[in-house]
């Protein structure tokens, strides 16, 4: 009798005993094979799509019949293209199909969920401040509070108004309440550490009066200076200073007119050496690099498969762009395959046209989630489909990658294999801008059509240089070891960060290479009382919370950085531990060892 399998990935079992199945006309039908794991062998031949209960030993495969059965016995060969131990801690079952590539580094980025109580508290939370703000607004409508917001004036009420009553709710009843948490003045070199203009409201923070006094050396745990390039070391910096000397602070014209300086096209040389491609593009600011650029790369009658946590620059581009804009979920590569199947098999919506270009956009590093892109996969997955890969390493080039060449280098794939490498320079590099790279056509073509290369300012010449000096130093091109430490020390204290605050008990996200270490607050409350406990600690933290993350999300994001000491951390980490005791922030309930794993996944890795 013959079966129709699924092209999905599983393991090959040497022994198979017991075989049952079922019939149903036209339905997927699934197969419980009770089996031993002896004698596992690889091979790269599948049969997909298990569910799996390694507890019973019993795995389901689904098939569906292309006749009628005559026979209640089945005899077939499983053949294994999966690891055994990946598919015992179910990892590639829970992240989506396989694609035939290792997927490596992948076993440490849990998302844990919180207690039930956790969600139910901050929804009640929300529910708690959102009532008492239509009370506040209940009483400044009948005069018993002043409302310190702006309005419109009474002669233009019958326009159409600037301000939209409902939508302005938020800022001003809860964000009001709490922004002294944000934007805080700083007076000093933003290092690992920096000094704090301290302030006051007597409004409740409708405005802020500076006190005159400095609070002194509190820890910068907020900056992307994860390579510790934001410094004011005068040997290091003395090129620069030459630089602002010899061209000034501005150049004032575009690339296109008289704003193109030779130091520019050393760095865009550069960048395409340090990348290994054939070339590319510099641009004055990171943002604009995105949502400048992808509009110039795709339009109408094209698609973009986004990620659904991508960067605000990279979804205004697709949005400018006029392409057909789909999502998929976080680095879930059976609803990105999902995706694209429908769309090589159903074409435009009406028409059912092919697409002019199906173009998939993720980033090297998830900025708020401190997760890594699952590149291999969507390489395997771009290839398959025939689509193109947009890349946007903003947080990862420097950062990851044994010599801080990225993700490509973290997944060791090859870079002719990302159309568009996209990236900036004020994380690592500790200066302004982005860049675009790839084949030589890429950049040519953007040369003239990016609005970004066409109508803004060139990058001025200090910024210019300051990357043109990291990126030596970073290269060993300036003669020293001194980039190869920082990267090296920039792992460890990511590593260390991370593992410490899993062994007090702290929710956090991310991959254990990432130096973004999200930890989870969840409740308004908590988040604000976090933010001021630290800081009356001398620690500078970041926290982020609705609209910004899910309602249910709210975190504290911890940027690790190379110029972070031991004794820096180790400082963090008691202070961490103190207030998450005092607010009751512990909310894990994985217990995690302090020993690193006996075997590393990377150590089983499968051919492509």
């Amino acid at each position: 009798m013959p079966y129709e399998f699924y092209n999905v990935p599983v393991l090959s079992l040497q022994s198979i005993s017991t075989v049952k199945y079922r019939q149903q006309d036209d339905e997927c039908c699934l197969v419980p094979l009770h089996i031993t794991m002896d004698n596992v062998k690889s091979n790269n031949n599948a049969i997909p799509r298990p569910e799996t209960s390694f507890e019973s030993k019993e795995i389901f495969f689904a098939f569906r019949p292309t006749c009628e059965p005559s026979e209640v016995r089945l005899v077939f060969v499983l053949k294994c293209i999966c690891l055994l131990c990946r598919m015992l801690v179910g990892e590639s079952l829970k992240n989506g199909q396989g694609t035939g590539v290792a997927s490596r580094r992948h076993k440490h980025e849990p998302f844990e969920q919180a207690p039930m109580y956790v969600a139910v508290l901050t929804y009640l939370g929300f529910g708690i401040v959102t009532l008492f703000g239509y009370l506040r607004d209940f009483l400044r409508a009948v005069g018993l509070e002043k409302c310190n917001i702006a309005q419109e004036r009474e002669k233009q009420k019958d326009f159409v108004p600037l301000y939209q009553d409902f939508e302005n709710f938020y800022t001003r009843n809860l964000y009001m309440r709490v922004r002294d948490n944000w934007n805080r003045p700083i007076c000093s070199l933003p290092g690992p550490v920096f000094d704090l203009m301290e302030r006051v409201s007597d409004d409740y923070n409708w405005t802020f009066r500076f006190t005159g006094k400095t609070i002194h050396d509190v820890i910068n745990m907020g900056s992307y200076n994860y390579l510790g390039f934001a410094e004011n070391n005068a040997d290091f910096l003395k090129t620069v200073a030459d630089k602002v000397r010899q061209y000034g602070v501005g150049v004032c014209s575009t690339r296109q007119e008289i704003g193109n300086l030779s130091i520019h096209e050393e760095l865009e040389q550069l960048v395409a050496n340090f990348l290994g491609v054939e070339s590319a593009m510099t641009y004055g600011m990171g943002f604009a690099t995105n949502s400048m650029n992808i509009p110039a790369l795709v339009g109408k009658g094209c698609l973009i498969l986004s990620d659904e946590l991508n960067h605000t620059s990279l979804i205004l581009g697709a949005r400018l762009s006029g392409a057909t804009i789909r999502v998929f979920k976080h680095n879930n590569m059976q609803s990105l395959e999902k995706m694209l199947k429908e769309a090589v098999c159903s074409g435009q919506p009406r028409t059912h046209r092919p697409w002019k270009k199906i173009l998939i956009v993720v980033e090297g590093i998830y900025s708020m989630e401190g997760s890594v892109v699952r590149l291999p996969e969507v390489i395997a997955l771009k290839k398959k489909y025939k689509a193109y890969l947009y890349l946007d390493e903003a947080h990862s080039i420097g950062a990851v990658g044994q010599t801080g060449r990225g993700v490509t280098e973290l997944f060791n794939v090859n870079t002719a294999d990302v159309d568009v490498m996209m990236g900036t320079f004020t994380k690592s590099f500790g200066a302004s801008g982005g860049y675009i790279a790839g084949k030589k056509e890429l950049v040519d073509y953007l040369r003239t059509h990016s609005h970004s290369a066409v109508y803004a300012t060139a990058m001025s010449p200090p910024a210019t240089e300051q990357i043109i000096r990291a990126m030596k130093c970073i290269m060993g091109k300036d003669g020293s070891t001194e980039g190869m430490r920082r990267i090296r020390q920039l792992a460890e204290n990511a590593k260390y960060f991370r593992s410490r605050l899993k062994e007090m008990g702290f929710i956090i996200y991310g991959n254990d290479d990432s130096p973004v270490v999200p930890v989870l607050l969840y409740m308004p409350a908590k988040v604000v009382a976090f933010a001021r406990e630290m800081l009356a600690r001398k620690i500078g933290v970041v926290v982020v919370g609705f609209p910004a993350t899910p309602i249910t999300e709210a975190r504290a994001r911890f940027c690790v950085s190379a110029a972070h000491t031991r004794d820096m951390l180790n400082q963090v980490l008691d202070c961490m531990n103190e207030v998450g005791d005092l607010l009751c922030l512990k909310f894990s309930r994985r217990k995690y060892s302090p020993q690193p794993d006996l075997c590393d996944e990377t150590d089983f890795e499968l051919d492509s």
